[in-house]
């Protein structure tokens, strides 16, 4: 047993897919958790009835992990869009530094 080391580093791997490396993931995957499980048991404490509370419960774990899941990514897309557009706008600036191309541009903008 001692010589097993864990490595703390670990990954989860789904489908061959190491899910530590998904953006999102984690973070709707724990939002889900907690969401079904919480409405899970108000349902449970209002209708004292497992079987209803169990399927609500799973109902809102499934739909809160895909709600969180589209508007994280769709952030996450919108700001790597942003940072490519930059990073594309700063290679061009880069390029025609001290040229007479940016002289134009500058009297231009001016």
């Amino acid at each position: 047993m001692a010589d097993e080391a864990e490595d703390p580093n670990k990954s989860f791997f789904i489908f061959g897919r190491d899910v530590s490396q998904i953006p999102c993931f984690r973070n709707s995957f724990l939002y889900g958790i907690s969401g079904g499980m919480g409405i899970g048991v108000l349902t449970f404490l209002g209708t004292s009835r497992p079987h209803l509370a169990t399927h609500v419960g799973f109902g809102s774990f499934f739909c809160g992990t895909i709600v969180y899941w589209m508007a994280c990514r769709y952030q996450w897309s919108l700001r790597r869009f942003e940072q490519q557009q930059l990073r594309e706008a700063m290679r061009r600036q880069a390029q025609y530094e001290g040229t007479e191309v940016e002289r134009e541009l500058d009297l231009k903008t001016a």
